[in-house]
């Protein structure tokens, strides 16, 4: 097999565009717990960055309409909100240390949820969307 081309590959950040970072950006601190970092002016279109320690950074970049880049699973031509189409769609996926309480406070929310484990049983997940529509899974350690 031949040597992969980049060496020392890590994941630098993600990137989510939004019409409402703000909205986005609380989401993502209230439920994972990203802290709110310094964020660059580009002067055009505003941005907010987020770093979950010892992990990984999230941008989120004010969305442009006129880029008519589909803005998330919801704004297909026939829109599917059910949680359970995400194991075989696309997600962002964190792994927690308290699965069980994580899982209950979706449910406190009201958050729309499908759960399952791997065949093997020993990891459980749980598939949920965020405000924008953006596919997540949480799984246990």
């Amino acid at each position: 097999m031949a040597a992969a081309v980049a060496q020392g590959v890590s994941l630098n950040h993600i990137s989510r565009e939004s019409s409402d970072i703000r909205r986005l950006a609380d989401f993502y601190k209230e439920t994972f717990g990203f802290e709110e970092i310094e964020s660059p002016d580009f002067g055009e279109f505003k941005v907010i960055w987020l770093n979950l320690p010892s992990a990984f950074s999230m941008h989120l970049i004010e969305r442009d309409p006129s880029y008519k880049l589909p803005e998330g699973p919801w704004s297909a031509t026939s829109p599917v909100a059910d949680p359970s189409h995400l194991p075989r769609g696309h997600h962002i996926c964190f792994s927690v240390s308290n699965f069980e309480s994580f899982v209950q406070t979706l449910k406190e929310k009201g958050i729309q949820t499908f759960q399952r484990s791997l065949p093997n049983g020993k990891v459980k997940q749980i598939f949920f969307f965020d405000p924008d529509g953006n596919g997540l899974e949480v799984a246990s350690q």
